[in-house]
């Protein structure tokens, strides 16, 4: 049954390109004539924005979703960072050749020790979330800093909200 719809179709669509040809022009243009004006190359465009793959270019798609915030000694993914998750896999679904790393980070409080394997927990966290929603796994390195990197230097609660993090960053 499958040999015979497949002939017939394959019979349709030959008939169809058959009954497309074209003729040939009665009267041809005339041959181009040489100016011998020299020509300057032309100038290659300006790309407007970023160029696709980069940092930059990742920032500007996706706004302040390159960045998820976690709860004091917490690295659960919820609604929040679920939304700016999808934003990131929405992105590198369209550019597939982008590999990245994502950075765990900590508040100041707790050890050294403490902050480094909660960072990475974090940065784990955020990782298997994007692979849930059909990143390569292999595209993804994850990195913990701990408290050794934050972006505010306060000792308060405003500035520890702020580096309790997990950070994407394109790697290029």
């Amino acid at each position: 049954m499958n040999t015979k719809l497949a002939t017939i179709l394959l019979l349709a669509s030959a008939t169809g390109l058959a009954a497309c040809s074209k003729k040939a022009p009665e009267v041809l243009p005339p041959a181009p004539t040489d100016t011998a004006q020299p020509t300057q190359p032309a100038m290659p465009a300006q790309p407007s924005g970023a160029q696709p793959g980069t940092q930059a270019h990742f920032a500007q798609a996706v706004g302040s979703s390159t960045t998820i915030y976690f709860d004091t000694d917490r690295y659960n993914v919820d609604s929040q960072d679920a939304a700016a998750l999808q934003a990131q896999a929405q992105y590198f679904a369209r550019f597939p050749q982008v590999t990245f790393t994502i950075e765990g980070h900590a508040d100041e409080r707790g050890t050294r020790e403490y902050n480094l394997a909660l960072g990475e927990r974090r940065a784990n966290s955020a990782k298997a979330y994007l692979v849930s929603l059909g990143v390569d796994a292999n595209r993804i390195s994850v990195v913990s800093y701990g408290k050794e990197r934050p972006v505010a230097l306060a000792s308060n609660e405003a500035a520890y909200a702020q580096n309790r993090r997990a950070a994407s960053v394109i790697i290029n």
